[in-house]
């Protein structure tokens, strides 16, 4: 038996979206970026770097020229992924809380983004843990909000 032959062409590789309305939403995943900063207000840690592990996720609207294949029309995950490496290896930070505020303003610096959310991991925090994680989200109504 010789199976049906169809053309990749029989299938649309940008399907339009149902109605007008219809929306695409894009998220992107940064997981487990692997840095290292001064976090803690023990004496020990204020004077040694320790490894913290960063995953974020940041949601926007897929635009028309996205489908395109146009970069510009792209929410640049490199350009954020740098300014969080910048930002937390070149910082002292005593609570976790305020090291995944910061990491979460700059996930949701961008205008478009409609929801970020970032869980930083502390490991190796307490003795019969894998690890401390914090998570903290925004969401984001509109543009002018930012």
């Amino acid at each position: 038996m010789n199976a049906p032959a169809f053309a990749l062409t029989d299938y649309p590789i940008h399907p339009a979206p149902k109605n007008s309305s219809s929306k695409m939403n894009a998220i992107i995943e940064i997981t487990n970026l692997r840095l290292r900063t001064f976090i803690g207000f023990n004496q020990e840690e204020k004077t040694k770097q320790q490894d913290i592990v960063i995953n974020a996720e940041i949601h926007y609207p897929l635009n028309s020229g996205c489908l395109e294949d146009q970069v510009a029309d792209a929410l640049n995950y490199k350009t954020i992924t740098k300014a969080i490496i910048k930002h937390v290896e070149s910082g002292r930070f005593l609570l976790l809380e305020k090291l995944v505020a910061d990491v979460l303003n700059i996930c949701n610096e961008h205008q478009d983004v409609v929801y970020a959310k970032v869980k930083i991991d502390k490991p190796h925090a307490l003795r019969f843990a894998d690890s401390v994680s914090l998570s903290l989200d925004i969401h984001s109504n509109s543009s002018q909000e930012k």
